[in-house]
């Protein structure tokens, strides 16, 4: 990710704690979590906690409005102070991955942080995914809000399209398609 790129930006940072720290690093988490919140362009965070499939590491994956924004962030003394209270809490080595745009809904723990797949096939897979999700739920929920206003039935729709395709149908179809999009 560079300066000036336009669009959302996500970053994920693996990190394995110590054995014993655990607690102390979630409650780390939690504090770095509640300070962050306040910052201009936050836009969440979310925690994976310990598992195969992030080698055994707490993956934080945290989102801004802009590169700026995150830019601000990193550099900030608040968050060089949060990485000083790290010291001996977690392994020194973090995996750190950066993304804009797209790239986000095709960031899988187990491809290298380089891995981008090409943006005419990024393209075509969240078309494909958009289109099904939207089709899947004008026939679902698309009856149950036809009488509310426009702006209301649009907002549950996209906030329903957002969540389903961020959490639940993207993972699925980039893993599913992992050896077309990154080409191995």
């Amino acid at each position: 990710m560079m300066e000036g790129q336009a669009g959302p930006v996500t970053v994920s940072i693996a990190r394995k704690a110590v054995a014993g720290r655990e607690a102390d690093y979630e409650a780390w988490i939690s504090r770095v979590t509640a300070e962050v919140c306040h910052w201009p362009g936050y836009q969440g965070v979310n925690v994976l906690r310990p598992a195969a499939v992030t080698d055994y590491a707490y993956v934080t994956i945290y989102r801004f409005a802009t590169w700026e924004q995150c830019h601000a962030f990193e550099k900030s003394e608040m968050r060089a102070r949060f990485l000083e209270e790290l010291q001996g809490m977690v392994q020194p080595e973090a995996e750190i991955k950066k993304v804009t745009g797209l790239e986000f809904w095709f960031d899988l723990p187990e491809v290298p942080a380089q891995a981008r797949p090409s943006p005419h096939k990024m393209a075509l897979v969240v078309t494909l995914v958009a289109y099904g999700v939207v089709m899947g739920l004008n026939f679902t929920i698309g009856p149950l809000v036809a009488a509310y206003p426009l702006w209301l039935k649009a907002l549950i729709m996209v906030s329903a399209q957002v969540l389903l395709m961020t959490y639940v149908f993207m993972p699925q179809a980039t893993r599913l398609l992992r050896r077309w999009l990154f080409g191995g």
